[in-house]
């Protein structure tokens, strides 16, 4: 019947295939090899199509370009596959023919992530990104920036799917943001002769800037686990610079107001005092003006009183859950509340070098202790200089001085000192020498 005559047939092939191999005839052997796939593939015995990949693959001598061109082949044969069992037995199949030789790495990347894909649509997402983390792409000279850049981006998303966030991390790191700052209008130099080709990235592989907004919402992610509120910011600001985002207003506000919530959230330090004021000089600014208003305040040196504060902006707050990049996370409600304290102990502090606890927990609205806790809470991150006299209940917010500052101003006030009255004498004998002269008849 029909097995026989493919049997037959492949038989025949085998033959030619192995004379060819021999006399090192590239042409003939890839030919040779090429049919027998197709023959198995045109009867639909994929059984005897892994078999034959296989035992192909592993002749003695086999030719690289033989290897290359079945595995390319067959990996057109993979959506043609009957049912997902069959499907994942081709994958493997080709895989294991493909693992450790260099001249088909970038098929091996591409069956590896289509492998993972089928892994995870079975919900098996540890397995998936067990898989994924396999291959190392960024060392394949060949393949297409973007082909590798989206499947490190794949890397990191099944790691943060499985709340590995420690390996998410360092496969992040493989890419340098810079990397998305390239000029992507420039010419692409033409490979010299002798220099590899780069291959083309496949046709579903995102564009550069696809890619960068991609990275930036899975760091945003990685950053939303610890509460990094800074690092939440600039990725934002990165996605809010991405062209196609600055053009539509649509694109850009929910953007904006993400950056904005995230500033205010994020504790005070030189970075965030920087892109504090240079989103305030956004001209886009002024079409939220709730926002702008709510960065004015933050960078004005006034007590901000909470109550008021929250009841204008908790609607706004609520509202990010339906906006890009949803809520701002569970401990966000908390720690604005927390940023406002210690922003008017800040304030309080530079307006007062004393105040009483009592007065001081007045403006701030807080009871006693909570006033006390949030003031040694700053002092601690020395995010100022203050000293609590208990007793008295009263706070001092002047810079201690040690021994040695305090014996170097005595030093320095006494060299003055002493400098003027030399000057002092010298002036004195000037005069007295002026006036003996002019007494003299």
């Amino acid at each position: 019947g029909d097995s026989g005559k493919l049997e037959a047939s492949v038989d025949r092939l085998l033959n030619e295939e192995k004379q060819m191999r021999l006399a090192e005839n590239v042409a003939g052997t890839r030919k040779a090899a090429l049919e027998i796939l197709q023959l198995c593939f045109e009867a639909k015995d994929w059984k005897l199509l892994n078999e034959q990949i296989l035992n192909l693959s592993k002749k003695r001598g086999q030719l690289k370009q033989a290897v290359q061109s079945m595995v390319q082949q067959a990996m057109q044969y993979i959506d043609q596959t009957p049912d997902i069992e069959t499907r994942i037995e081709l994958i493997k199949t080709l895989n294991n023919v493909s693992a450790g030789k260099i001249y088909v790495e970038i098929e091996r990347a591409r069956l590896t992530k289509r492998l993972a894909k089928i892994k995870e649509e079975q919900g098996q997402i540890a397995e998936a990104a067990d898989l994924m983390q396999e291959v190392a792409v960024e060392t394949f000279g060949a393949m297409a920036k973007t082909e590798k850049i989206a499947f490190i981006l794949e890397q990191v998303r099944l790691c943060l799917d499985r709340q590995d966030y420690v390996r998410a991390q360092i496969l992040s790191r493989k890419i340098n943001p810079r990397v998305f700052d390239a000029d992507t209008k420039k010419d692409k130099k033409k490979p010299k002769e002798g220099d590899n080709m780069v291959e083309e990235a496949p046709a579903d592989i995102p564009t550069l800037l696809e890619l960068k907004r991609i990275f930036y919402e899975l760091m945003i992610r990685y950053y939303t686990h610890n509460n990094e509120y800074l690092e939440i910011c600039r990725s934002y600001k990165a996605i809010y610079d991405i062209p196609s985002v600055k053009e539509t207003p649509e694109q850009w506000i929910p953007v904006l107001r993400k950056i904005c919530w995230f500033l205010v959230l994020a504790p005070h330090d030189p970075m965030q005092s920087s892109l504090l004021n240079a989103t305030l000089e956004d001209k886009n600014l002024s079409e939220i003006p709730d926002f702008k208003m709510l960065l004015k305040q933050v960078v004005t040196m006034e007590v901000i009183q909470w109550t008021a504060l929250w009841n204008k902006y908790k609607d706004e707050f609520e509202k990010e859950k339906s906006m890009v990049g949803g809520s701002l996370g569970d401990k966000a409600g908390e720690d604005l509340k927390l940023r406002i304290i210690e922003h008017n102990i800040l304030v309080v502090s530079k307006y007062y070098s004393r105040i009483t606890l009592k007065r001081l927990a007045e403006l701030l609205c807080l009871s006693i202790e909570e006033a006390e806790k949030h003031l040694s809470e700053m002092v601690v991150s020395k995010a100022l200089i203050a000293k609590i006299d208990r007793p008295s209940g009263i706070v001092c917010f002047q810079i201690a001085k040690d021994s040695n500052e305090i014996l170097n101003s005595w030093a320095v006030n006494l060299e003055k000192l002493l400098d003027l009255v030399e000057k002092s004498c010298h002036q004195i004998h000037k005069e007295t020498m002026v006036h003996k002269a002019a007494l003299r008849p």
